[in-house]
């Protein structure tokens, strides 16, 4: 089998601090259970706000981009590789506009489809609250854009001491690494077709699935809906009496 390619994004502008530190954890935990890294800082490269193509046509937002800058080297890393390991700080509770501008400009992967079946797993460091905010809100996005988000892969270090010194976080790092390393590799072994399928309404109207979940629940709304128009009748009568 080939070695698993794993991508950590680390989206602080400081290369030495604690969100650097977690991720570093968790693609050399990956590197133990044998795939292969790789890391960018967030913050070496000039990534502009996306210009909202999609809004006005569909179909011109692919890639190349129309915007000229380093995003196309990250997006180009992120088409080659199996898995992303995004490690973040938290600015306000949610991520920072260096990394909301990439997620915006990979629109252009999510869009054709590209980004789909590739494994995800969320880093985030805050010095006071909003870490599980912005894990959720990452998630959110990449599930959405069609990557898999396995069971455990989040990790998050809430203070301002060195996340070296907190076991919690360096545990939840660490099995990141294992958890995303072990998914792709079931996923790359298993599977073989497309995730999402933009023509399964044809499956269901063939099947009369939707027609059959039409008819069920007129009958029950039939058989239900007398008896709670009736109770909130009464409610509203004994309210009205009081």
């Amino acid at each position: 089998m080939n070695t698993i390619k794993i991508l950590g994004i680390n989206s602080s502008p400081r290369k030495y601090g604690n969100t650097y530190k977690l991720l570093k954890i968790a693609l050399a935990t990956a590197e133990l259970y044998k795939a292969s890294t790789e890391i960018i800082h967030l913050y070496d490269y000039k990534i502009e706000p996306c210009e909202g193509c999609l809004s006005d046509e569909q179909l011109s937002c692919r890639l190349p981009c129309i915007k000229n800058d380093d995003a196309l080297l990250i997006l180009k890393k992120i088409l080659e590789t199996d898995a992303l390991i995004i490690a973040t700080p938290v600015y306000w509770y949610g991520p920072p506009g260096q990394l909301k501008n990439l997620i915006d400009r990979m629109t252009t992967l999510e869009n054709m489809i590209f980004i789909e079946g590739k494994i995800a797993g969320i880093i985030a460091v805050s010095a006071e609250a909003g870490a599980m905010m912005t894990i959720s809100y990452l998630i959110s996005v990449l599930n959405s854009m069609g990557c898999l988000i396995p069971p455990w892969a989040l990790a998050y270090h809430q203070n301002t001491n060195d996340a070296l010194e907190n076991k919690q976080a360096i545990t939840d790092a660490a099995n990141i690494g294992k958890i995303i390393t072990e998914t792709t590799n079931i996923i790359k072994k298993n599977h073989t077709n497309k995730w999402y399928d933009p023509q399964i309404l044809k499956t269901l109207e063939n099947n009369n699935i939707i027609q059959n979940i039409h008819k069920e629940t007129e009958t029950l709304k039939k058989n239900q809906q007398e008896k709670r128009l009736k109770t909130i009748k009464e409610t509203l009568n004994k309210t009205v009496s009081q």
